[in-house]
């Protein structure tokens, strides 16, 4: 080595040491990447089509193989390198960051790779998916807990390799008095958060494609992130609302254990109506329509105003969806059959005339109330 660092001296005498030795770091990255866009083109030449779960390997480590060759480069041409002490150590010190940052980014990509090739089996396109969204729940919040934890635990190493941070980290840690206590105040959404992803994931109050009303939005669950979940509305609106709020408030789960519904229809009617008629008529309607399931239809008198009665028509769906497209249909059909078959079903406003009073012959007919006789004025 000495004979190499010697002809280097004699080579490029006028050129800075440090220089060189830069030039050598980039030589040694530049040609660690050729050599991997080379490899990895004639990986995917010889794998083609045949292997495609070769390929997505390749896809998700082409990144971390990059880096390794990179840093397996510098480290062989780190030592004949012409460079002072101080440039030396701070190049062994990024290697060591790289090595670090290297780790933990093989550790999510094979935690990516893990969840990914788990939730092959289950399909989310099907009716009846329920075991399919238990898992992509489950899967999905444990795999961003973990990539949450391993990029924490990585950048902690990494910071720890240095000195000062090193040393601060190490004196806030031993004064354990009012700085940790902010410490703690300020991780505690992050970690209340972190700790329902993990409580969500194993008992599942929401799962991914749930129908829900929350906030007096109905919407179905999108995403459910490591901090948040991410609420699809009916209008296309997304509405994010933290984890902690499943665990700490009520909300409506619609597809918790089943997708099938029952949508109620309400509507006013007259007194006189003939209510077994739109019951018969409810019934043509649901088995004409394609959303019906074929479970439940009823039709119920369940309420008596002076004016009118109340009817509330009750019939089931597949889904959330369906069963509000279902009720809209029904409502409909039974409006136009009511105003085109019994339009005296319609509610209306009554009046009772009765005969005038009679005072006991007090006054006859046509006569006006007893007049005032004007007070006489006394002398």
């Amino acid at each position: 080595m000495d004979d190499i660092l010697s002809w280097f001296e004699q080579m490029f005498g006028f050129v800075p040491r440090w220089l060189v030795g830069l030039c050598l770091v980039v030589g040694a990255i530049v040609v660690a990447l050729f050599v991997h866009g080379i490899a990895a083109r004639i990986i995917k030449r010889a794998v083609g089509t045949r292997w495609p779960a070769v390929t997505l390997l390749l896809q998700r480590v082409a990144g971390p193989a990059r880096l390794a060759l990179c840093l397996v480069a510098v480290a062989l041409v780190l030592p004949l390198a012409p460079l002072n002490d101080v440039l030396r150590e701070q190049l062994r010190h990024f290697f060591i960051v790289a090595v670090i940052a290297l780790i933990g980014w093989i550790t999510v990509r094979a935690v990516d790779m893990g969840a990914a090739r788990y939730l092959q089996r289950f399909r989310l396109d099907t009716d009846e998916n329920f075991l399919a969204r238990k898992h992509v729940t489950q899967v999905r919040v444990f795999k961003r807990v973990i990539d949450t934890l391993i990029v924490i635990i990585a950048v902690s190493t990494a910071l720890m390799t240095f000195e000062s941070v090193k040393q601060y980290g190490v004196s806030l840690f031993a004064s354990a008095g009012a700085a940790g206590l902010i410490l703690g105040l300020a991780a505690r959404p992050l970690l209340s958060n972190l700790i329902a992803g993990v409580q969500i994931a194993i008992t599942q109050p929401i799962r991914i494609e749930d129908a829900v009303i929350i906030e007096n939005e109905w919407g179905w669950v999108e995403d459910i992130a490591s901090t948040y979940v991410v609420i699809r509305l009916w209008d296309w609106r997304r509405m994010v609302v933290p984890l902690s709020y499943f665990i700490e408030r009520p909300f409506q789960n619609w597809t918790r254990d089943t997708q099938s519904l029952i949508g109620a229809i309400a509507f006013h009617v007259d007194y006189c109506t003939d209510v077994s008629r739109i019951r018969q008529r409810l019934e043509e309607a649901v088995r004409e329509s394609r959303l019906w399931d074929g479970a439940v239809v009823n039709l119920q008198v369940i309420e008596a105003s002076p004016r009118a009665i109340e009817l509330r028509a009750l019939v089931s769906a597949r889904s959330a969806p369906q069963s509000w497209d279902l009720r809209c249909e029904i409502r409909e059909k039974l409006l136009a059959f009511i105003r085109q078959e019994m339009p005296e079903a319609f509610p209306r406003e009554r009046a009772m005339v009765s005969p005038p009073i009679d005072f006991g012959g007090a006054f006859k007919h046509g006569d006006g109330p007893p007049r005032p006789v004007p007070a006489r004025a006394h002398s």
